[in-house]
């Protein structure tokens, strides 16, 4: 079969396609299930709750489900003002409907991040064409997109968005930073979409026009990302459609358009309420921890230790969406966002690539200007970054190679050897995993039971593959395009059959010994008998124990501040004469306790639960000063 039969046979499948656009819709589903299956859905509640931030929003659901306060968030017996309230609404209404487990804690992240693969999948589907780069558009005059073109850039898009670590990971943990990032990107597209919406057009449910629809839907999800993580939900959104419109010269335009009146009723409706009802109730302490602590000082200092320099979020985007971030400063060039003049003149629906950009851009620096740095900051925008690359891919598959310059040939043949570099290094290192992984004593086994598993030996074939196929494509004149097959199978191959497997084999060393004792503490405790937990706190504990946990820091030993607690237990009418104190041994020696001083209730990998005479503890206080 020669090269002219192999081409009319590819023409002829997509005038069948052309002809049944059902078969793409239902392909388009299929897909989108599957992907979204695979990074968020399948062995969601395989493993338990990863110390330390997970059990603490988990925990605090699990209150506000009990007590039915849907005001005030409790954790451990205190108020819980670091984070809106989003996030424990959502997961206690999961509790409600199935039970509470992990994959119901967990239930409510996977769902919004499936949305923003939706609405991804949408948004390119509609307006992912780059015309900007062909000569018939560089007049500005509104080119027709190739709609199998649209297609590829939506189903591409959204995989990109869905397969990369960041989102897979915040996408499968019952935390707030996908609230926070998956209505930053609702509210962004839902703009994008409204700006991009022909002016003209009649349809007008509920008597609103679809154009202002999806404005007033930028308001709601703002709305609903505010009571996920606060006035950033507002904050980034904003400088990002402000930073655009005025680049693109239609800041007053779109200003005239906007149903000013109906997107900031639904915001004040939806993200007001509590936020007065939470000052009403606690006044001044909330104002305090929340606007003060966990949203101005994290912006001007280093807050719970978490320092970085001006370019800490490199290495982090390059990491959080391997392996399509070697191919993003090429997606970012391929913009060309320095011809403004040509942005300004070209209609609205080819501005996507740019409004990535922007959106991608604005995060970047925002964080990066932050004082306190850390890695989740900035995962909003990844689906910026993804939608980006989609595009520059959905403009090679559509270009002839013959017609790219000679820059643009030199820096694709640079990308595609870093990807070579980046995807044979994961295999080597995969292959030497275990001899990489240093002794911990959290999971003294761990390299032991990685051996006997195979992953590291499947982990480096799959990424060998990878390599060889990037490498031949790089190679086979007229296939370079499809370089992108060749990283998306090995991501979904990896994400398949390494890291889901190997989570659970993490799980039972690092996690599972601490969540039995937890668990056995229900089992033994006498009624009234308090739980110490003493070095540095596991939130699991308090979860997993279900009940308040009283915290000792090792500060607190050398300080004195620990004799001090027990004497206050000891000689309270209200204790009981015994405690039970979960600890590293390391502990009960630094509190000059012998193993005849108490009795070991239960064992893990790294702690022991005791049960021990609080009087005990508190004749130890000379032996505790001298040794310190």
């Amino acid at each position: 079969m020669n090269k002219i039969d192999v081409q009319q046979q590819i023409i002829n499948k997509y005038k069948f396609l052309k002809k049944s656009p059902k078969v793409l819709w239902i392909f388009s589903i299929l897909w989108l299930i599957l992907i979204s299956w695979i990074a968020f859905l399948w062995n969601l509640g395989a493993i338990g709750l990863v110390d330390k931030t997970e059990p603490m929003f988990v925990e605090a659901s699990r209150q506000m489900y009990l007590t039915g306060d849907w005001i005030t968030p409790y954790w451990n017996g205190e108020t819980r003002f670091d984070k809106p309230p989003l996030s424990y609404w959502l997961i206690s209404l999961s509790f409600k409907l199935f039970g509470v487990n992990e994959w119901a804690a967990r239930f409510p992240s996977a769902l919004f991040a499936i949305a923003l693969v939706v609405l991804s999948f949408y948004t390119l589907l509609s307006f992912g064409s780059l015309n900007l780069n062909s000569p018939k558009s560089s007049t500005g005059e509104k080119t027709q997109s190739n709609p199998d073109k649209l297609w590829f850039s939506a189903s591409l898009g959204a995989a990109i968005v869905a397969l990369n670590p960041f989102w897979v990971a915040w996408g499968r943990t019952g935390v707030s930073d996908m609230f926070l990032s998956s209505n930053i990107g609702l509210a962004l597209l839902s703009f994008f979409i409204g700006y991009a919406q022909p002016k003209n057009d009649s349809n007008k449910p509920l008597g609103l026009s679809v154009k202002n629809w999806w404005y007033v839907g930028y308001w709601v999800f703002m709305a609903l990302g505010v009571l996920a993580k606060g006035p950033v939900a507002i904050v980034l959104p904003g400088i990002t459609v402000i930073a655009f419109l005025l680049f693109v010269g239609r800041f007053v335009e779109v200003v005239k358009e906007t149903p000013w009146l109906l997107g900031i009723g639904s915001f004040i409706a939806i993200a007001v309420p509590w936020f007065i009802l939470v000052t009403l109730e606690h006044g001044q302490e909330y104002i305090n921890t929340f606007f003060g602590l966990h949203n101005v000082q994290r912006f001007t200092s280093v807050v719970s230790r978490h320092p970085g320099a001006w370019y800490y979020y490199f290495p982090v985007v390059l990491v959080g969406l391997i392996p399509w971030s070697i191919f993003l400063p090429l997606a970012i060039a391929r913009l060309r966002f320095w011809k403004r003049k040509l942005w300004v003149s070209s209609p609205r629906s080819n501005h996507l690539g740019l409004f990535a950009l922007v959106w991608f851009v604005v995060i970047f620096v925002f964080f990066s200007s932050s004082v306190t740095k850390l890695a989740g900051y900035v995962l909003p925008l990844m689906p910026a970054a993804a939608i980006m690359v989609a595009l520059f891919w959905s403009e090679q598959m559509a270009k002839k190679e013959e017609n790219l310059s000679g820059i643009w040939i030199i820096l694709f043949w640079l990308s595609s050897l870093a990807n070579i570099g980046i995807l044979g290094g994961l295999a080597i290192a995969s292959f030497i995993s275990p001899k990489l992984i240093g002794y911990d004593p959290m999971m003294p086994q761990f390299t032991e039971l990685l051996e006997e598993s195979g992953l590291p030996i499947r982990s480096g074939i799959i990424w060998s593959f990878s390599t060889l196929g990037v490498l031949t494509l790089l190679f086979w004149k007229h296939h370079r395009r499809w370089i992108w097959a060749a990283n998306l199978l090995g991501f979904m191959a990896f994400l398949s059959w390494i890291v889901l497997p190997i989570a659970p084999i993490v799980d039972s060393q690092r996690q599972l010994p601490l969540r039995q004792l937890s668990t056995l503490v229900k089992q033994e405790q006498k009624p009234g008998e308090k739980l110490v937990f003493i070095g540095f706190m596991r939130p699991t504990v308090v979860y997993y124990a279900q009940q308040t946990v009283d915290s000792i820091t090792e500060t607190d030993i050398y300080s004195g501040r620990a004799i001090e607690y027990f004497k206050e237990q000891a000689n309270s009418p209200k204790s009981l004469s015994t405690i039970l104190i979960m600890a590293k041994p390391k502990y009960f020696e630094k509190l000059a306790l012998k193993p005849s001083d108490y009795q070991v209730i239960g064992e893990g990998v790294a702690y022991q639960l005791i049960r021990i005479q609080t009087q005990n503890i508190v004749e130890k206080e000379p032996l505790i000063k001298s040794s310190h």
